[in-house]
């Protein structure tokens, strides 16, 4: 069990008891040490049941981290980038942090729909037509 709350900011906290890490032997460079120690760190959150996150950032952290959600509503993070436990830690902790405050920011306003200037249909009818009058001219010549 994690025991520091993970703060993403001023109004979203996440206590340290819902967050759950797992220790597993990770791959890649570190000689030795890699087949001897539990490097890699899983960490495990259920967003679902979460009661730190709105139900509007829940949404839309599920829908950002897309396969890493199980189907029962519990994102796994899995960092193995560094040699050392403690750094691999912060790093599934940093990488939570980023996908719940992307999930936080406002949705983009929505689409104002505008009109073509009139100039520019003007413009964009003289070059369909301009084009047309030129393939026009590379069929064969008419027998009068």
């Amino acid at each position: 069990m994690a025991s520091n709350p993970l703060e993403i900011n001023t109004r979203i906290t996440i206590a340290g008891w819902e967050l759950t890490e797992q220790f597993v032997l990770a791959g890649g460079p570190g000689g030795q040490n890699v087949n001897k120690v539990s490097t890699a760190v899983q960490l495990f959150f259920d967003l679902v049941n979460s009661p730190s996150l709105p139900e509007r950032i829940k949404e839309a952290a599920i829908r950002l981290a897309g396969r890493k959600v199980s189907k029962d509503g519990v994102l796994m993070i899995e960092a193995n980038r560094f040699r050392s436990q403690e750094r691999n830690r912060e790093d599934a902790r940093d990488r939570l942090k980023e996908l719940i405050l992307k999930a936080a920011e406002p949705p983009p306003p929505p689409r104002r729909k505008t009109k073509p200037t009139k100039g520019s249909v003007e413009r964009r009818l003289k070059a369909k037509s301009g084009r047309s009058d030129v393939k026009k001219m590379r069929g064969k010549p008419s027998g009068d």
